[in-house]
């Protein structure tokens, strides 16, 4: 296998992550692409390479980490912000569905725990109000 085909298929363009990760509009059939360039500008640890044209090339490396944020946005039901967060976070590598956001992390036998906890999401529900 040569250097130029072992290249092609290291990287990935645009089009063949939208088709990947299934971003297909369900009315048209087209491609979204548009959703991975939204998300780049939201999201900083994407980066793909941008060559002559301004075509896209995302990395294995990028495409797990695109993976990761449409299943927290998609699947999860996570907000951009939500997502960004997490992906600041040190233990980003096993992105699941035990991630930890903060509110389960304690051993709730102990009262002051339960106490701590009510807070958390009593906050989160009044930022939610103030958002309408």
């Amino acid at each position: 296998m040569n250097d130029i085909k072992k290249k092609e298929t290291k990287y990935k363009t645009i089009g063949e992550v939208a088709k990947i990760l299934n971003l297909v509009n369900k009315k048209t059939g087209q491609i979204e692409t548009h959703t991975l360039r939204y998300w780049e500008k939201q999201f900083a640890h994407i980066k793909p390479s941008v060559k002559a044209g301004g075509r896209r090339y995302y990395s294995e490396k990028d495409l797990n980490i695109i993976k990761q944020i449409k299943y927290l946005l998609k699947e999860k039901g996570l907000t951009i912000n939500g997502v960004k967060k997490l992906l600041r976070e040190k233990d980003t590598n096993l992105l699941d569905d035990s991630v930890n956001l903060g509110v389960y992390k304690y051993n709730f036998d102990n009262p002051k725990n339960i106490k701590d906890s009510i807070k958390k999401i009593a906050k989160i529900v009044k930022e939610l109000k103030e958002l309408k």
